[in-house]
């Protein structure tokens, strides 16, 4: 086969002269992007790169979910709930990609992690402000995780609105009880700065709903996806302790927690525990 039979040629009405017109790598910034992947190691080693793409474009991902459940918080707020549903719908997705992701990071060896570990120092994902600003905004809040980033304004502004701000679950049951619905008093007047705790109470509401589906179809689907993202969130979870297990085995983390025992107790947290206990009540 001739070169010019295996060549796609530029048609010409595509747009080649970029000395004055936004080009692909302008409106991305690529320029910016691709150079904040910095190897500490010296000499770089190989696999030093994988390790900080992996962790970076975990928080692109991050970001993006932020911006979905705060969109999907104001819309809830706004008893806009098709809307609302359509964010959470994206996030979602967002999770599966979060968890396929620990795949790539698991062909990462305990000898090649080894060999560049030592520069990370005390860095660690415990440390990641949108991480925890995620957790909080689904209802795992726990105001002490604030002094981790005490020396860093902007990402300890970041947390600390997370932890005052109403959560999903908030938002969702205040909806509904505008809507209607009993939801019971104290849950209505919580302090939203505390993690949510099971409140017993708040079952039957959710029986009644998940009785008669078809009459309370739209209170229905939002539950049920909210099930869904917590579900996905703990494959998420259990996927890093298993990655984590797999590269380092019981070592210590880098940031000094115990490791996998730690993220092991991550796996006990819940976001709607109500949403769960109801099932037995069927």
């Amino acid at each position: 086969m001739s070169v010019e039979r295996n060549t796609r040629a530029i048609e010409g009405s595509v747009v080649t002269d970029f000395e004055d017109r936004m080009s692909y790598g302008g409106y991305l910034d690529l320029a910016t992007l691709l150079s904040a992947q910095r190897p500490l190691s010296n000499p770089e080693h190989h696999d030093e790169l994988l390790f900080i793409v992996q962790h970076q474009t975990t928080e692109l991902w991050l970001k993006l979910v932020l911006h979905e459940l705060g969109a999907a918080c104001r819309l809830l707020r706004e008893d806009q709930l098709a809307p609302a549903l359509k964010c959470i719908a994206r996030v979602k997705h967002i999770q599966k990609t979060l968890t396929e992701q620990w795949s790539v990071l698991a062909t990462l060896t305990p000898a090649e992690y080894g060999q560049f570990r030592g520069v990370l120092g005390n860095a660690s994902g415990f440390q990641s402000a949108q991480y925890r600003a995620v957790e909080f905004t689904l209802g795992n809040k726990n105001a002490a995780m604030l002094r981790v980033f005490a020396s860093d304004p902007a990402a300890h502004a970041l947390v600390a609105a997370a932890l005052e701000a109403p959560s999903l679950y908030d938002e969702f049951l205040a909806m509904l009880a505008r809507s209607g619905y009993p939801i019971p008093a104290e849950v209505l007047e919580r302090d939203v700065t505390k993690a949510w705790t099971y409140t017993p109470e708040l079952v039957p509401v959710l029986t009644e709903i998940y009785r008669d589906p078809e009459g309370h179809w739209a209170a229905y689907e939002t539950c049920e996806e909210l099930v869904d993202l917590e579900d996905n969130f703990q494959l998420w979870r259990f996927r890093h302790l298993k990655t984590v297990e797999r590269i380092i085995g019981l070592k210590t983390g880098t940031g000094g927690s115990s490791g996998v025992p730690f993220l092991q107790r991550a796996l006990d947290l819940t976001f709607f525990p109500e949403l769960y206990a109801v099932r037995t009540e069927l």
